[in-house]
Formats: structure tokens, C-alpha cells, sequence
């Protein structure tokens, strides 16, 4: 695997992540069907986690919603989000994908969060029917702006376990995100906490001293920061949109002075 360039210097040793790797097996693969036929799960899926914090990133369809959600269910997590008491869906079985995995811990938590984007009002409408809102900020989660709430969540409900997000930037403004981060480094220096991220954005991914998997290619491969599409397009973007307008817009160079 390529090693991956950390984005920043830490001061202090680096905790050990809970989860130490994820394994699929073989003959549970069967690449002529979905999810196996996706293309990032081709070679099968060999995972090492030596960060507390890691990033999956890739274009849309590449699969990693999908492994995390695998994952999740794997860690005891309801799919549709949450953690291992919350079950506001019902679902019989594991999905093909999470029957095909294997998890490998050192040592084993319980405790965490899945949080789904797509469908974190449901999440809101089962914690406003069963929980304690102070556990929450002491306000429902439907009348906080999404923004609002996710970060109410991040605040008052994470603090030791595993955290499986998927695109928690969906609902947070650029500063934000900027907010995400240091609430996500607290968690993180402490110790007690391991993070599994899908992201699409630039300002999430640049967490320093994270791990970032690519799904885009064959196989699921380590990524540096800087060589990240991601990234790339947002600097050359931000560098030179009229560059990108053009080619967008099929528009002639006069008509954009």
C-alpha cells in the first residue's frame, strides 16, 4: 500500500485504534453480484487501521457508504443509524456484505455511533419519541437547524467508542466543518474514541495525522492528502474557475473577461 503523508505533526504519541483491521472472506465474495461486484471490492477487502482517525474517499457509486454501513452492522450498529440501543427499523439479518467481513479488535468496544446523513431525521424522530432530551443539549434534534443538530450530537453523545460517519459534512458549513475538527481532535487526543469517516470534503480530509483509503481504483488503496481528487479539484478550482467555466460552459475566452 502507499503511505499515505500526514497532513500535520503531532506532540504526542498517537492512541492505538480499537479496531485494528477488516477483513472479507473469499468464499463469501461473489463478485458476479452486488455489493461484491463493486469495483473497489474486486481483489477482496484487506483493511489495517494503525490511525485512531481514518478517511474513505472516492467518487460517488465507489462503495464507501456501503463498507461503512457493512461495518457499522458488524460493530452492532442499526444500519439506518445510531448506536446499539437505538432500533427504530427492524432488520432480520446482516447484510450479504457485513456477513462477509471480518472484524479484528484489540481491544474490543461496544460503545459509539453510526451516523447516516441520508437518514438522520429518522434518528431525530426516534430520539424525540424515546430519549432523555438533555442527553441531547436539552432541544430536540428537529428543531435545531440539520447543521445544529449534527454538531449537538457530535458534542453531547460522542465521547468513547467507535464513530462510523458517513458524509457528516452533508449538513455543516464550512466553518462548520472547521468546528467538526476540533471537536473531532478532542475526541480523538483523549484516547477513547476511533473514527471511520467517508467524506467528500477537502476541509474534513485535511485532518492531521489521518489515514485516507481510496475506493476509486481495483482495490481499496492508501492515499496521500495532497494527491486526492478532492482535493486537487477544489485547489485548481479555487486557483482558476474561470478555467473550469469554460470547459464547463463551452464558453469563449473573450465572454469571461
Amino acid at each position: 500500500m502507499k503511505s499515505n503523508q500526514k497532513t500535520g505533526d503531532r506532540t504526542s504519541t498517537p492512541p492505538e485504534p480499537f479496531l485494528r483491521g477488516v477483513t472479507s472472506l473469499p468464499e463469501k465474495m461473489d463478485l458476479t453480484r452486488y455489493p461484491f461486484n463493486v469495483r473497489a471490492y474486486s481483489r477482496g477487502i484487506d483493511l489495517r487501521f494503525n490511525s485512531s482517525v481514518t478517511f474513505f474517499v472516492g467518487e460517488n457509486g465507489s462503495g464507501k457508504s456501503t463498507l461503512l454501513e457493512a461495518i457499522a452492522e458488524c460493530c452492532g450498529f442499526n444500519p439506518e443509524g445510531g448506536n446499539r440501543d437505538h432500533h427504530f427499523a427492524a432488520f432480520a439479518d446482516r447484510s450479504d456484505l457485513a456477513q462477509a467481513l471480518r472484524l479484528s479488535w484489540r481491544p474490543k468496544v461496544t460503545e459509539g455511533f453510526f451516523l447516516r446523513a441520508e437518514s438522520f431525521f429518522n434518528f431525530a424522530t426516534y430520539i424525540d419519541q424515546v430519549s432523555n432530551l438533555r442527553a441531547y443539549g436539552g432541544k430536540s434534534l428537529h428543531e435545531q437547524s440539520h447543521g445544529e443538530s449534527f454538531l449537538s450530537l457530535f458534542v453531547n453523545r460522542f465521547e468513547q467508542g467507535i464513530y462510523i460517519l458517513d458524509e457528516p459534512e452533508a449538513a455543516l458549513s464550512p466553518q462548520r466543518q472547521l468546528t467538526f475538527l476540533k471537536i473531532l481532535h478532542d475526541l480523538e487526543q483523549s484516547g477513547h474514541a476511533q473514527f471511520l469517516i467517508s467524506t467528500h470534503s477537502p476541509i474534513i480530509l485535511s485532518y492531521p495525522g489521518a489515514v485516507l483509503f481510496n475506493l476509486d481504483g481495483d482495490s481499496i488503496q492508501e492515499v496521500a492528502y495532497h494527491e486526492t481528487e478532492h482535493y486537487l479539484v477544489t485547489r485548481d478550482f479555487l486557483n482558476s474557475p474561470e478555467r473550469f467555466f469554460r470547459y464547463l460552459f463551452d464558453t469563449p475566452d473573450d465572454d469571461m473577461e
